[in-house]
């Protein structure tokens, strides 16, 4: 099993030292970048998109855990595969031919990823657990950062690790919202294998001892 990943959430970064921040982040211990696309639509704010992901790309050293808040995320899955996404994470809500998604995105080359909203069960990736890597709970309506933690949320990762355990499958985790030192262990502890944290670590006094503590306590 891998061990528990964090994955600073670079919404929450500062835009004009882009390249500072993701450097404290390289030299930290987090695990992967975590970066929003949002298009507006789909979710009611705009975030960053093509260009700067390339921008981005050339700094990391890290795997770049790209969550795709969009509408018809098809359109542009060749598009992240080449800007270099490692994991891809489309949402359920936006996808009307889910498992077609999840395979396009595997044969792009990179880990397959699906995100689901506060109110959406995990009970509807029963059908498709056999192809997904990484399953990502949204903690917080998704659109904006900084907002505060849904409770329900132990819960919905409990459900999901054991039909995760059911059914044999190999998918991780992931935790997007509301992440800090208060529910994190709690959250590893109800089955979570990756936190995303955005405002807490970049909002912190030091970024890379708040990615250093949450790191500790979760194994």
């Amino acid at each position: 099993m891998n061990t528990n990943k964090i994955a600073p959430s670079l919404l929450a970064a500062d835009f004009a030292n882009l390249q500072r921040d993701m450097e404290m982040v390289n030299q930290s211990e987090a695990d992967w970048f975590h970066l929003d696309i949002m298009d507006g639509v789909f979710v009611p704010n705009i975030s960053f998109g093509m260009p700067v992901m390339k921008a981005m790309a050339k700094h990391a050293k890290k795997p770049l855990d790209v969550h795709l808040m969009i509408v018809d995320p098809d359109r542009y899955i060749q598009t992240f595969a080449d800007l270099g996404a490692e994991v891809l994470t489309v949402h359920y809500e936006a996808c009307t031919h889910l498992h077609r998604t999840l395979q396009a995105i595997k044969a792009a080359g990179m880990k397959a990823g699906v995100a689901l909203n506060p109110h959406t069960s995990v009970q509807l990736l029963e059908d498709t657990l056999a192809d997904i890597d990484l399953v990502c709970v949204m903690s917080v309506n998704p659109g904006f950062g900084g907002q505060s933690f849904i409770e329900n949320t132990y819960e919905k990762v409990k459900a999901l690790k054991a039909m995760i355990q059911q059914k044999n499958s190999g998918a991780l985790i992931e935790i997007d919202g509301g992440v800090n030192d208060k529910n994190a262990a709690a959250l590893v502890a109800a089955g979570a294998d990756v936190l995303v944290a955005g405002s807490f670590v970049f909002k912190s006094e030091s970024p890379s001892d708040t990615i250093a503590t949450l790191k500790k306590q979760i194994g």
